[in-house]
């Protein structure tokens, strides 16, 4: 009696949730807003190009784009060891500035200029509390929490990366392209070509940029689902051209995939896997060698016809090492001008 009362109200609340559904999705159109604009925002990892998630569409010959985004991340490292020390305790907010034009009807060009600011933030109460609550607290955080604010790593009794509370500068300036080479038909995905070109801005001395400049090259792909899905899918491929602070470097990988869901022709959520391969080689200490590995969740909302809002977290899975940041909360907003 128990288990048939457990799956008729079960099957109720099944019944409610395809209803609520179909009738918040009734008017979704068929466009969506893409895969979150995510990349590796662990600061020294962040120091190379870093190739957003976007989606292979192009925004059409004439149509210019404004987007400013606000990312803010929180990261604890604690590691001691014969050849590395790190104690990191910060939270960097990257203001980013990016303007896309749409060169040709299918190329388009962009700028992305960062900004950068270290201090101790306001994560972390929230971030304690969750993880008391479910895994235990890291122990990395455990072993930091009575620090505000620790921004340093050593190597071999040398200081690599440092840098004081409230320092803000300008990151590395990206110059980013994409050449849409195949439209999405019934059998096929809508697939992209994308360059990339960081260039040494960033003051490396703080921790701002890494002082070479990198070459990124990727394909994007993507394909709708019915009315309502669209999938996402980013490969690239990361060329720095030159060492950081004297530390190997080598070619890296990105990539992810993301599931779109069109709730209504204003609204959508998206949900997507990041990886990142690291760009550092042999330092000794997974904190730059190791890879990332990322869940991301969020929300769009058109607020009007040429304006879009978008929020989005980005939270550790460490499938790998523990080589990422903690968390990262985001807010952006796109105004377009010119063909919608």
């Amino acid at each position: 009696m128990v288990t048939r009362r457990r799956l008729t109200q079960a099957a109720r609340w099944v019944a409610a949730l395809v209803i609520l559904t179909v009738a918040g999705a009734a008017e979704a159109g068929a466009d969506g807003f893409g895969p979150f604009p995510a990349r590796n925002f662990q600061p020294f990892q962040l120091l190379f190009l870093g190739m957003f998630g976007d989606r292979a569409e192009v925004v059409g010959k004439g149509a210019f784009d404004v987007r400013v985004e606000l990312a803010e991340t929180s990261t604890v490292f604690n590691e001691q060891s014969a050849e590395v020390t790190a104690r990191v305790k910060v939270e960097q907010l990257r203001t980013g500035l990016y303007l896309r034009y749409g060169w040709l009807d299918r190329l388009e060009v962009g700028i992305e200029v960062p900004v950068l600011y270290r201090y101790r933030g306001f994560l972390s109460g929230a971030i304690t509390a969750t993880e008391r609550a479910t895994t235990g607290l890291a122990p990395a955080r455990k072993a930091l929490q009575g620090t505000g604010f620790a921004f340093n790593l050593s190597r071999n009794g040398q200081t690599v990366f440092g840098g004081g509370e409230g320092e803000l500068g300008l990151g590395d300036i990206t110059l980013i392209s994409k050449y849409q080479f195949l439209d999405q038909s019934a059998q096929v995905p809508a697939v992209a070509l994308r360059f990339a070109v960081k260039v040494p801005s960033g003051d490396s001395g703080k921790v701002f940029g890494s002082g070479h400049a990198d070459v990124g090259l990727g394909l994007a792909v993507e394909k709708s689902l019915a009315t309502r899905w669209i999938l996402y899918g980013n490969v690239n491929g990361i060329f720095p051209t030159g060492p950081v602070d004297g530390l190997t470097v080598q070619p890296a990988v990105s990539a992810l995939t993301a599931a779109e869901y069109l709730w209504s022709p204003t609204v959508s959520f998206v949900a997507q896997f990041d990886y990142y391969s690291s760009p550092f080689h042999g330092t000794g200490t997974g904190i730059l060698d190791d890879g990332v590995t990322e869940a991301t969740v969020g929300f769009n909302y058109r607020l009007r016809k040429n304006l879009l809002w978008q929020v989005y977290g980005v939270e550790n899975l460490d499938f790998i090492r523990g080589s990422a940041a903690d968390f990262t909360l985001s807010t952006l907003v796109t105004y377009r001008f010119g063909s919608h």
